[in-house]
């Protein structure tokens, strides 16, 4: 798995994920997320158009990052998840409270997913 992370012109971080989320890779995510969520009300896309599979740990990431934005004031959403993810978050009731939507750029608009 690769975690890579940009700022965009209006302060939001994109962190961008490519391959496997699992047990062995989600440290990887925890650390990029942990960066981009040490600033003052961090906003923060977490683009999942490149993972393949992701597991519970994974899955946990996401939550704790989000419920850590939001702790600080800020936010964290989920964007361009694959058929496969979007039916998996949706399944177990965390799209609703991650927030997902179709593309980064919906993501940076806060257009939901339709």
């Amino acid at each position: 798995m690769h975690v890579s992370s940009e700022e965009t012109a209006g302060n939001v971080i994109v962190v961008t994920v490519r391959g496997n989320l699992d047990l062995d890779s989600a440290p990887s995510l925890a650390v990029g997320l942990d960066q981009a969520l040490s600033r003052d009300e961090p906003r923060v896309v977490v683009d999942l158009s490149r993972v393949e599979f992701c597991d519970s740990i994974g899955l946990s990431t996401f939550v704790v990052g989000h419920n850590r934005a939001r702790a600080a004031g800020g936010w964290l959403r989920i964007a361009a998840p694959t058929e496969f993810l979007e039916q998996l978050l949706d399944t177990i009731g965390l799209a609703g409270r991650l927030g997902v939507y179709a593309t980064v750029d919906d993501a940076l608009a806060g257009r939901p997913d339709t």
